[in-house]
């Protein structure tokens, strides 16, 4: 090891330390941290580092010992560092490699001396067996980072903030149903971190970015440092699931899952409190299935002031659901097996039957479809609204010739909204007019991207996918949508070289669309 001492004398190397503490950060005054990996298994690697009067005190020594501490404050074990380099007025020391620290916590400390200690080391979650089983894990990578635990409904603003300071992912196991979370925490997360929130019944993955934490502080008229912000995930009991239950004999189904209520509010220090609805975005979460599937399964959203039952996006194994939303609701999984007399042997019959038992299409009575029939524009942005569980709009007119209390009002705003359906250049959607196939390529395109689907198509591509069929020039103005449509999988020709897209759509080939961008885009199993 190297003189500290001489070369503080030197002048060049203060001249040097002066250039250095103008281009690199200021340690604190006196620290100790840790940079590693506490792992799954126990095992703990990588390095320690001390700074400031802390610093002086080690170095020169070759080793260091430190005492383990479980996140309570109980004291584990101790671990004994050797000395690996000095930079930038900081001393490095290793972790033997193989250091095993025999703790049930999910994080533990180092402690140099009665009053320096390391932020607390998070435990990394073991790997997923076999890719599934249980909640997390099993569907898509719900944890990979922290895990908190609470008993009480609230979580250490200090614990859950450190967590963030070293995982982008941070999951809050509630004993219960209701956790309130500080939002002081969460401000400095790093972008793209996520809140997982899990009861036992159901999970919530909350993407931070998606809550405008400012804008929801002045809404209650607090700081947003004083911001709580309350997660629940309620089972329903009582005449509430009996309702649910109602809802779901009228359609002839069955109940695969406990009705759960998923809501979030935020309160400030004043004591006032607002709901949050809605999201711009779509948001992932799980809920527990009580009864193993034996026929078309889905996801089921309810609402109270209609007493019925509405698609959400979502997979159903024989566990769990897992399903996303842009809004808050009450959710459950059904079983319904629904098909109409008149597709027997139709050649759209089994997507018809799948969309219909997943609440998607209806029938134009109980026992009849008309699958030849054609559609009209507003049908269509009914059937797309559905399909991608959006909200109605009435808050909003975006046509002059979609007026208020047309029955059709909500969802062609809610699909203008989204940005999947345009209007002529007088300013009319034209509700009532029959949807042509090219139309049709162009929504359900436009449903397949907003839903998450990617598929590119540059000139090129769309001239040499389009030179395939003999009638291509009679395509108007939706070239691209068409040719992304087709490389999509999306859309078939009418016959091997022609395509139609002049002609008007009927509710079969509706249903095809939309069941292949809806299996597509995982959002139906």
């Amino acid at each position: 090891m190297f003189n500290k001492t001489i070369l503080k004398k030197t002048s060049g190397f203060l001249i040097a330390m002066m250039i250095i503490s103008m281009l690199v950060p200021v340690l604190a005054s006196a620290a100790v941290y840790f940079t590693g990996t506490f792992n799954s298994n126990g095992t703990v690697s990588g390095q320690v580092y001390f700074n400031g009067t802390v610093g002086d005190d080690v170095y020169g020594q070759d080793d260091v010992t430190l005492s383990v501490y479980g996140k309570n404050g109980q004291y584990i074990t101790t671990v004994t560092v050797t000395y690996a380099s000095y930079s930038n007025g900081a001393t490095y020391f290793n972790i033997p490699g193989n250091t095993v620290i025999n703790s049930v916590y999910d994080g533990v400390y180092f402690k140099y001396d009665d009053n320096n200690v390391t932020n607390i080391v998070y435990r990394q979650p073991a790997p997923p067996i076999g890719g599934g089983g249980g909640w997390i894990g099993g569907g898509g990578g719900w944890t990979s980072g922290s895990t908190i635990s609470t008993s009480n409904g609230t979580v250490s603003a200090n614990e859950l903030k450190n967590a963030f300071s070293s995982y982008t992912e941070v999951t809050i196991k509630v004993t219960g149903d209701t956790v309130s979370i500080p939002v002081s925490a969460l401000l400095n997360a790093k972008e793209g971190s996520t809140l997982i929130i899990e009861t036992d019944n159901g999970a919530y993955s909350l993407p931070l970015d998606a809550f405008d934490f400012d804008a929801l502080a002045k809404s209650v008229e607090t700081d947003v440092e004083d911001l709580k912000l309350t997660v629940s995930i309620k089972e329903l009991t009582g005449d509430d699931a009996q309702a649910i239950s109602s809802a779901i004999t009228a359609l002839g189904g069955k109940a695969l899952a406990d009705a759960t209520d998923f809501s979030i509010s935020i309160e400030g220090d004043n004591d006032k409190t607002a709901a949050i609805d809605s999201f711009d975005r779509y948001v992932k979460r799980k809920i527990p299935v009580t009864t193993e599937k034996t026929k078309n399964a889905t996801v089921a959203m309810y609402n109270a002031d209609t007493k019925s039952l509405s698609f959400v996006p979502g997979l159903v194994s024989s566990t769990e659901a897992e399903f996303w939303r842009a809004g808050n609701s009450v959710y459950t999984v059904i079983e319904l097996d629904k098909s109409f007399s008149d597709i027997a042997s139709h050649w759209g019959q089994k997507d018809i039957e799948l969309l219909a038992s997943k609440l998607i299409v209806d029938g134009v009575t109980d026992t009849t479809f008309e699958p030849d029939r054609n559609i009209t524009r507003a049908e269509f942005a009914a059937l797309v609204v559905r399909s991608l569980g959006l909200s109605t709009v009435t808050s909003a007119n975006y046509f002059n010739d979609v007026t208020s209390g047309a029955w059709y009002t909500g969802v062609v705003n809610a699909a203008a909204k989204a940005g999947i359906v345009d209007g002529y250049e007088d300013g009319t959607f034209r509700p009532n007019a029959q949807i042509t196939r090219e139309e049709l390529s162009a929504m359900v395109v436009r449903s397949f991207e907003y839903a998450g689907g990617k598929v590119e198509v540059d000139a090129s591509a769309q001239a040499q996918i389009l030179s395939q069929w003999s009638d291509a020039n009679k395509i108007v103005w939706g070239q691209l949508e068409v040719a992304k449509a087709i490389k999509a999988g999306l859309v078939n020709g009418m016959t091997d070289t022609t395509l139609e897209t002049n002609g008007q759509a009927t509710r079969a080939q509706t249903a095809a669309m939309l069941k292949r961008f809806l299996a597509e885009v995982k959002f139906i199993d």
